[in-house]
């Protein structure tokens, strides 16, 4: 799927996401049931939904659990969706522009910023994990981290030491960067975009993004995430468009 038809097709072209995945469908391909909450009132719908998981709440255990995604997905994604419409309603955001716009368009940090930007990251996050990800990847996006950062070995080094190193709540991202691969950090709800950085990959290091498996060892969620759940497709449909 190219972005051009992910945008048409996924149920969240309100939200202005720029990136493909399978959206409503688990790692087998098998539809999954809406999980956004319906509006309080029908006739009038919320100018945001919550985006399906791309998988199954059971597909990445047991490295990352059904629980973990029930909270962090149906809880924390959905609270930022919950407060953008609010914001909304209270006439404090434009209800008119896309995610994107909305992000780009106000005070950082700031109410309207915060809950757009942590909508656009978690569903950027969901899709940068897949069933029996992670490990070494190859073709063009296996070429570019070689070529950018001298091996896949060193790459790994400087992503997990940004994951690590993020002092508090925030993420780790691969981007590009001027034609370059480059390994950045962002805290709370920062992201690439507002760099002009194109982001390909991202680990999620706000606690609530893995306590519950990993509780406070942050170091072992960023060594299974590498190891066991990246989605290298996503990373490279994702250079792809950078180019």
């Amino acid at each position: 799927m190219d972005r051009r038809e992910f945008l048409r097709t996924s149920g969240v072209i309100a939200v202005g996401l720029a990136f493909p995945f399978t959206p409503g469908c688990d790692g087998r391909g098998q539809p999954l049931a809406a999980t956004a909450n319906p509006p309080a009132n029908p006739e009038k719908p919320m100018p945001f939904t919550l985006p399906p998981l791309p998988y199954a709440k059971d597909a990445l255990a047991p490295h990352y659990s059904p629980e973990t995604l029930d909270f962090h997905h149906g809880k924390h994604h959905n609270t930022y969706v919950v407060n953008l419409n609010k914001l909304i309603d209270d006439k404090k955001a434009d209800g008119t522009k896309s995610l994107e716009e909305l992000i780009m368009s106000s005070d950082a940090p700031g109410p309207v910023f915060n809950n757009a930007a942590q909508i656009w990251n978690h569903t950027f996050f969901w899709n940068c994990m897949k069933p029996k990800g992670g490990g070494e990847p190859t073709g063009d996006i296996g070429a570019a981290i070689t070529r950018d950062f001298g091996s896949f070995a060193k790459f790994k080094e400087e992503f997990t030491a940004a994951a690590l190193t993020q002092f508090g709540s925030g993420w780790a991202w691969l981007v590009a960067d001027g034609g370059k691969l480059k390994v950045t950090k962002t805290a709370n709800a920062d992201l690439p975009m507002r760099a002009k950085q194109t982001a390909l990959l991202t680990i999620d290091v706000w606690e609530h993004a893995y306590y519950i498996d990993y509780r406070n060892l942050r170091a072992k969620w960023i060594e299974t995430f590498l190891t066991s759940l990246v989605n290298w497709d996503f990373v490279a449909a994702n250079l792809k468009g950078a180019k």
